[in-house]
């Protein structure tokens, strides 16, 4: 079965290869735009947020107790309970989704419900305090309260649809769980495993603290501007300048990085923060290996290396992937052609959304801006309450992760589950306000 996905993974490579038409402009800009986001991604996402979150999903597996995932988020647990552990895991967790998708794996094959796991999976990134307030205060308040009612029912709904859906695979897992022998008894009191887990997740809040990315620019020449950073890659910023009535401009506008003199980002509590992100995440570090020293023996630290390693090994190619297909993807589909998509309040415009939500890849509340500029296109309420409702939740990269952990079948009822849920909430949200 191996050689045969290898050998479809082959033929659609030499496939798109063959047949690409890279004499065309159009292709030769998305293949460009897709190595741009990947370098984004690679600069600004995956140390600060993808190798951590690794490390904590290696860690879940090793050191967190069976009985207790069993217990709080098995098949068996209290079901009201189960899913609201897992449905607020988004107040804590101000990430997105590529930070969610290793502790997923790590919970689900320590034993969790596929319920309460599809719960994490989707209220990981969606149910954020800092993008419920952003949604509101940018894109108005009515947006932003239809925001975290939709994602906190949806948490719930998903879970529990996933759950009823395929009762009788997970009645399989709970069988063989309860075949198993007994765990073995903790050789540390639960409060020291609390505290490792809670120092190694604000390591990951503060590495991965967002980053507003409304800056002032100094010009070299002496010209200065207001701006929102797009891209930031090695060599130049691709910036989108804000007018004189605050409004940001439609198109992105690329400065060579030679030719700036200084970046000042925007002061407020967030981007204090994120002034001093790193060493706040290096004492949260500092106590992690402290902890791990005293506390962990070498037997157990080095099955933590090697569950980290697979989950990497198994997750970091599939994001990789996803984010250049998205960039590609996003070369070819600028915003004012996505925008004629999206207009108004038609269901197959909320549909649509949420189909651009489920694919396109979001960094964590980089989805306001983009649809703050969708609405000014022309996108409909609806519409946009649809994208943000699917978009955080699901990206390309993050199917390609679901499907390598669920399988075909529950990732595509998984997907299904939220751009459906997400259309008819749309919809209704849009016939509401108007």
């Amino acid at each position: 079965m191996k050689d045969l996905k290898k050998l479809y993974w082959l033929v659609g490579i030499f496939l798109v290869m063959y047949f690409l038409p890279l004499g065309s402009p159009k292709i030769t800009n998305a293949i460009l735009e897709a190595f741009k986001l990947l370098q984004w991604y690679v600069i600004n996402h995956t140390l600060a947020c993808v190798v951590p979150a690794m490390f904590i999903a290696g860690a879940i597996s090793t050191f967190m107790s069976q009985a207790s995932v069993m217990k709080y988020l098995g098949p068996d647990a209290n079901r009201f309970m189960a899913y609201s552990v897992a449905s607020v895991a988004g107040i804590v967790l101000a990430v997105c989704s590529c930070s969610v998708l290793p502790m997923f794996a790590g919970i689900y094959t320590m034993g969790a419900g596929l319920g309460p796991a599809s719960a994490f999976l989707y209220s990981g990134p969606a149910i954020n305090v800092m993008a419920v307030f952003l949604s509101a205060r940018v894109l108005g308040f009515d947006i932003g309260l239809a925001r975290v009612i939709g994602a906190v029912g949806f948490a719930f709904v998903i879970g529990l649809a996933m759950a009823f859906v395929f009762r009788k695979t997970e009645q399989v897992r709970v069988n063989m769980a309860m075949n198993m022998p007994p765990p073995p008894h903790p050789t540390r009191p639960i409060w020291k495993t609390g505290l490792y887990f809670l120092c190694m997740i604000m390591f990951l809040v503060f590495s991965d603290w967002y980053n507003t990315n409304d800056v002032t620019i100094k010009m070299k020449s002496g010209t200065e501007m207001k701006a929102n950073i797009q891209y930031s890659t090695q060599d130049f910023i691709e910036v989108k300048e804000y007018q004189p009535d605050g409004q940001m401009a439609v198109d992105a506008v690329r400065l060579e990085k030679k030719d700036i003199e200084k970046v000042i980002p925007e002061d407020n509590f967030v981007m204090r923060v994120h002034a001093m992100k790193w060493p706040l995440a290096g004492l949260m570090l500092i106590f992690v290996l402290i902890m791990a020293k005293k506390w962990f023996t070498r037997n157990e630290i080095k099955d933590w290396m090697k569950a980290t390693w697979d989950f990497g090994m198994m997750i970091v190619p599939l994001l990789f992937g996803g984010v250049f297909v998205t960039g590609f993807i996003g070369g070819i589909l600028p915003e004012k052609a996505v925008a004629a998509f999206v207009g108004g309040n038609a269901f197959l415009s909320n549909f649509v959304a949420s189909m651009i939500g489920a694919l396109w890849y979001f960094a964590t509340l980089t989805e306001i801006p983009i649809v703050e500029m969708l609405m000014r296109l022309g996108m409909g309420k609806g519409p946009a309450l649809a994208l943000l409702l699917a978009g955080p939740a699901l990206s390309l990269p993050s199917i390609l992760v679901i499907n390598k952990i669920l399988g075909p079948r529950k990732t595509f009822t998984f997907c299904a589950l939220c751009v459906v849920l997400s259309t008819m909430v749309g919809y209704v949200f849009g016939i509401m306000v108007n």
